[in-house]
């Protein structure tokens, strides 16, 4: 029996304002996922946005993010860097309700983008005046000087400490199925610190937290369902279970 804590979450939902929208035929209004899009509240624990690439999940992501006023790019409130402006203007036209509870801590890691906030953390720790060092807060080694995967561990272990609202983009993206489940393990230690996530994700291991929320992504619009239900842990089952009928299929010539 896995030991859940009561952890009341500090973000309720969020609304989009259609009615201040000049046109939904432009991006992001123009996908499915936000067309279709009302309000869509959030688990006080974890909450999935799953689906296709191109679906609209890093787009939502994003703007929840700059709704809280972390970097688009990724990192903590902190940060405040641009290598490419890509934040669509979501954000503008979301209305975020909070939960009356303060939270302490904000992080919002993008797999694609990680090795900026590595640079960045780079960066700031060389200037003259600065003060403590950044990297202190991600276990001391510098993030460039680890795998992709261990500079997200070390995120994790590390730099993430609860009483915090954490957004994650394809977290699985430079981690091993073990690494994934230690993940899972550190997301659920963060919980019971009092922390809330919204995670975008295609990993069946990552999106399978108990006491969750899922939203499927599609060109019908977003949909809740359940765990069992979602395409990927679907097909990633029936291929493990018989790999060779799908070999079969993606190798007939």
């Amino acid at each position: 029996m896995v030991k859940m804590n009561k952890n009341s979450g500090y973000l309720k939902k969020i609304r989009l304002e259609k009615d201040k929208i000049e046109s939904l035929e432009n991006f992001p209004f123009n996908l499915p996922a936000v067309k279709n899009l009302d309000e869509l509240a959030f688990h006080p624990k974890v909450t999935y946005l799953i689906g296709e690439n191109g679906s609209g999940k890093s787009t939502l992501l994003e703007a929840i993010a700059s709704k809280l006023n972390i970097n688009a790019e990724g990192g903590s409130r902190n940060f405040n860097f641009t290598t490419r402006d890509s934040l669509s203007d979501l954000d503008k036209y979301l209305t975020l309700t909070k939960y009356p509870k303060h939270f302490k801590d904000a992080y919002f890691l993008r797999a694609e983008s990680y090795f900026n906030v590595a640079t960045e953390i780079e960066r700031l720790d060389k200037e003259p005046g600065a003060g403590g060092k950044i990297i202190t807060y991600y276990g001391g080694k510098s993030l460039h000087e680890q795998s992709h995967g261990e500079s997200f561990l070390a995120l994790f272990l590390y730099r993430l400490f609860g009483q915090g609202v954490y957004l994650l983009d394809e977290p699985e993206a430079a981690l091993s199925p073990a690494r994934q489940l230690a993940i899972l393990a550190r997301i659920h230690d963060l919980i019971n610190l009092d922390a809330q996530f919204i995670i975008a994700t295609h990993s069946p291991i990552i999106m399978s937290y108990p006491e969750s929320t899922i939203y499927e992504f599609s060109d019908t619009g977003i949909k809740e369902v359940k765990y069992e239900e979602t395409q990927n842990y679907i097909l990633m089952k029936n291929f493990i279970n018989n790999p060779g009928k799908f070999h079969e299929i993606l190798f007939k010539n």
